[in-house]
């Protein structure tokens, strides 16, 4: 009898355990790890705001190959975490797959859609954040001319790109603008030192303000500037600090608020189907702190915020390059 009551109540335990492992979100960390200063390292530090504010708990992984997207997005589902997010447009055929199978479990894609009743699909109007930080490079430049270096080249890095380019031409119709992209396979976003690279080849055509919106490798892309003594804007994350003095600003892609929010809403606040951050709710922006302050004049200021109350209102509407392949201002 106390044998029985033993294995009762284990079992017991082993039913609330369960429970809340069904109960803990998870998070799937693309390519380029969860440190990489920029698009990855913004989800992180949203779903550890969430861990400090809540006491709550949630299963992570990161990728380490190409191979490894569906069997560790079955793995996360297996393990029971619900609802579970993952990272970059990358995932988005994996998950088309994978969703289906599991339909008591909650997924979310970020920086792509899935068309599925348990999936949650968030972009981002990265045009919207580029132009403005578009504005601030065309009002610093001494030589008119400005760099942007992508990572994959991809509609998504070519609508950061042509954001960028519209800024600067609103602002500087005789501004020339050079753009390159790191590579065509997934390895683009953690070569920091092809981004350096390709950052110093800029200078030397003329370039004096450099965007970097290439993951893991803008990180060399930003070295590389404050090396050459030009400016370079940082991506995603606020990447202000890497460089005081050197990095003009960073436009600041919030998905550590995203990640928050999914994860705040759990599985009951969960509302398949389409959501996308822009300028009015805070999704992107520039950022200005301690240290750039100094170098975002109130001329400047009063420009990009003129800037950024012309996109809210809809009287200014930067190109978005996902609705016909093409960019008006940039030759790709």
């Amino acid at each position: 009898m106390t044998l029985m009551k033993t294995l009762l109540g284990a079992g017991a335990a082993l039913a609330l355990s369960a429970a809340g492992a069904l109960a803990e979100p998870g998070l799937i960390i693309d390519l380029g790890g969860k440190f990489d200063k920029s698009f990855n390292e913004s989800a992180y530090n949203g779903a550890q705001r969430w861990v400090e504010e809540t006491g709550g708990d949630y299963l992570e992984t990161e990728l380490q190959s190409e191979a490894q997207r569906e069997q560790n997005l079955r793995k996360m589902a297996e393990r029971g975490a619900n609802p579970i997010i993952v990272m970059g447009f990358a995932n988005q055929s994996t998950l088309e797959k994978i969703a289906p199978d599991y339909p008591d479990t909650k997924f979310a894609i970020i920086d792509s859609v899935v068309d599925q009743p348990n999936v949650k699909s968030m972009l981002f109007s990265e045009q919207e954040g580029s132009y403005l930080v578009g504005v601030v490079a065309a009002m610093t430049t001494e030589t008119d001319t400005v760099g942007f270096v992508g990572g994959m080249d991809v509609p998504l890095i070519r609508r950061f790109a042509c954001g960028y380019a519209e800024g600067v031409k609103a602002t500087n119709p005789d501004a020339k603008i050079i753009s390159n992209m790191t590579g065509t396979t997934p390895t683009a976003w953690n070569d920091p030192v092809k981004g350096g690279e390709l950052a110093k080849s800029q200078v030397s055509q003329g370039a004096d303000v450099i965007y970097a919106a290439a993951g893991g490798t803008g990180v060399g892309v930003l070295q590389a500037a404050a090396d050459e003594g030009v400016y370079s804007i940082g991506v995603d994350s606020n990447q202000n600090y890497l460089h005081p003095g050197s990095v003009l600003t960073s436009m600041v892609k919030r998905v550590d608020n995203a990640v928050y929010k999914l994860f705040s809403e759990g599985v009951e606040g969960f509302e398949p189907g389409l959501e996308v951050l822009d300028l009015e709710s805070e999704g992107v922006g520039y950022a200005v702190d301690e240290h750039n302050e100094a170098l975002i004049t109130d001329e400047i200021k009063a420009a990009v915020e003129e800037a950024k109350a012309g996109i809210i209102s809809g009287e200014i509407v930067p190109h978005d390059y996902y609705t016909d392949d093409s960019c008006p201002t940039l030759t790709f």
